[in-house]
C-alpha cells in the first residue's frame, strides 16, 4: 500500500487520526456536560422562581396579585400550578401549546412529587406529563402553612438549546479537523522533505557519485543531520578515494610482477589475477582442448587440488608443474579472514628460464663448435686435396674450390647472423618504420612463397580482417619474420598438408599468425624454440638440402620485440603449429 511506504503520510494520519481521537473524546464530554447543565440550570432557574411565588403567597393574601407576579416571574413556555393552603388550585397559561394540563390528583399521586406535601421539601424531578406522553421538567416548593408551588416546562426547549450547542461544536470540531488536515501535511512536508533528499542523497552515495551534497534548510536537529550526512559524505569520498588508491597500487605491482599470482576464495572463484597468471591458464586449456570462450570455464586441475588441501590443512604448499614444455613452480598460502581461512593466494613462476640458462650454457659452445666444425673439416680436407694434387684435372680442382667457397660462405651467414642476434639482443636494432598499406604488403609476401608452396604440394592460405588499411612498423624486419615462419611451416610438413596466414588489423595492434598441420613439435622442445642454434628433429624436415642455422627465430623475436611486440608458439605433436605475433599500433616504435 502506498500509505506504509510513503512517510508524509503516515506522519499526517498519525497527527490526524490522534487529533480527530481527542476531537471525538471531547465533544462527547462537551456534549454531556451541557446537556446536564442547560437541564440543572433549568431547574436552579425554575426553582428560584418558585421560591419568589412561594415568598409572595406567603406574605399575601391578594390571589389576583399572586397569580400575575406568578405568570410575571415564570418563563413564558413553562406553567405555574399554585395550590393554596385553603386547597384551592391554581395553573396559569402557557406560550407552549403542547404542554398539558396537570392537575392536584396527578400531583399526589405522584410518589416523586407528593414528598413536597409529605416531608415538606423541594422536589426536582423529570416527568412524563399525562396525555400527551411529553417529558418535562417540573419542580415543588412547600408553602409555610401546607399548600405548595409547582412550576414545569417542556424539555423539548431544553432540547432545542442543546441541539443548537451540539451543531456548534461539530462545526467547532470540524473547522479543527480541517485545520489539523492542513497543518499536518504542511508539518509533515516541512519534517520530511529534508529527510527524502537524505535518502535521494543516500542512494547517489550508493551509486559512487560522492559529491551529492543536502542543503541545510534548518538550524534545529534535521538541519545538524543534514550537515552530518554532508560530513559522511566528504569522508566516505575520502576513505574510498584512499581505497581505490591501495587498489590501483596494489593492481599495479602485481600486473607488473613477472610471476603469475591468483586469489581465489573457497569456492575457487578467481578474485584477483594478472597476465602472467592468464597466460598460464590460457596454456592450460590449450592442453586441455579447452575454448577459452566456453562459459564454463574450469580451474586448472592442479589450482583445484592445492586449494583444497591449503584450506583443509591451513597452511602453504608448494607444487612444480610442467606444461607445453615449459616447468612451473606454484606456491599457495592460505587467507585468513580472522581465524578463518576464506581463500588462498598461489604465486605461479615460470623456472624454464633458470633451468635452461644452464643447458643453454653448457649447449651454446657444443652448438657453435658443432656448427662451424663441419665447415671447417670441409675446408680444411678440399684445400688439403688441392694441395696435395689429389685433384688433378683442372675441373676437379674447380669442383673443390667452389665447395669450399659454399662453405665459407655458409660460416659468414653463421657469422653475420651471430653478430644480428648480438645487436639485437644489446639492444641496437635499428628499426626504418614506415607506414603500409597492409593489403598489398601481405598480398606481395604470399605471392614470394606461393611458388614455393606449390612445388612442395603444400596449400598455402590467406586469411586477412582488416580495420584499419595501414600499418607502422618496419616492412623489411616484418618481412624477415614472415619469411622466416612460413619458410619453417613448409620445411616441416608433409605433402598435402597446408599452411593458413591469419592477418589482423585494427587501431590498437598488427595481428599475425601461421599455423600448420605439420609433424608439430615436442612439448619439451617448445621452451627452447626461440633460442640460438635450435633446430627441430631432421627426421621432421621435409627439405633435406635446405637445411638452417638455428638462429632464424631467435631473430623474429628480436624484431617482434624491438616493435614493442609479442611472439608465441603453441604446437601438439602430428597436429600442427601455430606461431602468432602481434605488434602495437598505438605506441610509438623505438629506434
Amino acid at each position: 500500500m502506498v500509505w506504509r511506504n510513503n512517510i508524509v503520510i503516515k506522519l499526517a494520519l498519525t497527527i490526524i487520526l490522534l487529533v480527530f481521537f481527542v476531537l471525538f473524546i471531547l465533544s462527547l464530554l462537551l456534549m454531556q456536560f451541557f446537556e446536564n447543565f442547560y437541564i440543572h440550570e433549568a431547574e436552579a432557574t425554575m426553582l428560584e422562581t418558585a421560591s419568589r411565588v412561594a415568598t409572595i403567597i406567603d406574605q399575601q393574601d391578594n390571589r389576583t396579585f399572586i397569580q400575575e407576579s406568578a405568570e410575571l416571574f415564570k418563563d413564558p413556555s413553562a406553567r405555574i400550578a399554585i395550590l393554596y393552603p385553603t386547597g384551592d388550585y391554581w395553573l396559569s397559561t402557557s406560550t407552549d401549546s403542547e404542554l398539558s394540563d396537570i392537575s392536584l390528583y396527578w400531583i399526589k399521586n405522584k410518589p416523586e412529587l407528593s414528598e413536597v406535601f409529605t416531608l415538606n421539601r423541594e422536589v426536582k424531578e423529570l416527568v412524563v406529563l399525562p396525555e400527551q406522553d411529553t417529558t418535562a421538567i417540573i419542580v415543588g416548593k412547600p408553602l409555610l402553612n401546607e399548600g405548595a408551588v409547582f412550576i414545569y416546562q417542556s424539555l423539548d426547549v431544553i432540547n432545542q438549546t442543546k441541539a443548537e450547542t451540539q451543531r456548534i461544536i461539530l462545526i467547532a470540531a470540524g473547522f479543527a479537523i480541517v485545520l489539523t488536515i492542513f497543518f499536518a501535511v504542511f508539518l509533515s512536508t516541512r519534517i520530511t522533505s529534508p529527510l527524502i533528499k537524505m535518502r535521494e542523497a543516500a542512494a547517489d552515495l550508493t551509486r559512487g557519485e560522492f559529491n551529492t551534497k543536502v542543503p541545510v534548510l534548518t538550524h534545529d536537529e534535521l538541519g545538524d543531520l543534514a550537515r552530518e550526512f554532508n560530513r559522511m559524505g566528504r569522508q566516505l569520498k575520502y576513505h574510498i578515494n584512499a581505497l581505490n588508491q591501495e587498489k590501483e597500487q596494489l593492481s599495479s605491482i602485481v600486473n607488473s610482477m613477472a610471476d603469475g599470482v591468483i586469489t581465489l576464495n573457497r569456492n575457487e572463484d578467481v578474485i584477483v589475477i594478472n597476465p602472467p597468471a592468464e597466460k598460464y591458464i590460457e596454456d592450460w586449456y590449450f592442453e586441455n582442448n579447452i575454448n577459452p570462450k566456453d562459459l564454463n570455464q574450469k580451474l586448472p586441475d592442479e589450482l583445484r587440488q592445492a586449494l583444497q588441501r591449503v584450506i583443509e590443512g591451513e597452511s602453504e604448499i608448494v607444487r612444480e608443474m610442467h606444461m607445453q614444455g615449459r616447468d612451473y613452480v606454484m606456491l599457495m598460502t592460505p587467507l585468513y579472514d580472522e581465524n578463518h581461512v576464506r581463500g588462498a593466494v598461489a604465486v605461479i613462476r615460470d623456472m624454464t628460464e633458470e633451468r635452461k640458462l644452464d643447458k643453454l650454457r653448457k649447449d651454446f659452445v657444443a652448438n657453435v663448435s658443432h656448427e662451424l666444425r663441419t665447415p671447417i673439416s670441409l675446408l680444411q680436407g678440399y684445400s688439403e686435396a688441392i694441395v696435395d694434387d689429389v685433384a688433378e684435372t683442372k675441373e676437379d680442382k674447380n669442383e673443390l674450390a667452389a665447395i669450399i667457397h659454399d662453405e665459407s660462405l655458409r660460416m659468414s651467414r653463421l657469422v653475420n647472423e651471430l653478430l644480428d642476434l648480438a645487436r639485437m639482443e644489446a639492444g641496437h636494432i635499428q628499426l626504418n618504420v614506415e607506414t603500409l598499406e597492409i593489403e598489398k604488403y601481405i598480398q606481395r609476401i604470399i605471392k614470394k612463397f606461393q611458388p614455393i608452396a606449390e612445388e612442395n604440394q603444400v596449400e598455402l592460405k590467406l586469411t586477412m580482417k582488416v580495420e584499419k588499411g595501414e600499418v607502422t612498423f618496419d616492412g623489411d624486419r616484418v618481412e624477415q619474420v614472415f619469411t622466416n615462419l612460413i619458410d619453417n611451416a613448409i620445411r616441416h610438413i608433409g605433402e598435402q598438408g597446408y599452411v593458413h596466414v591469419s592477418v589482423e588489423s585494427d587501431e590498437s595492434e598488427f595481428r599475425a599468425e601461421i599455423a600448420d598441420n605439420g609433424s608439430g613439435i615436442p612439448e619439451e622442445d617448445l621452451p627452447f624454440v626461440f633460442e640460438r642454434f635450435y633446430k627441430a628433429d631432421k627426421s621432421r624436415t621435409r627439405n633435406k638440402q635446405k637445411k638452417g642455422t638455428g638462429l632464424g627465430l631467435a631473430i623474429a623475436k628480436n624484431i617482434i620485440h624491438a616493435h614493442q611486440g609479442k611472439i608465441r608458439v603453441k604446437s601438439k605433436i602430428e597436429q600442427g603449429t601455430t606461431f602468432s605475433f602481434t605488434i602495437p599500433q598505438t605506441k610509438k616504435e623505438k629506434n
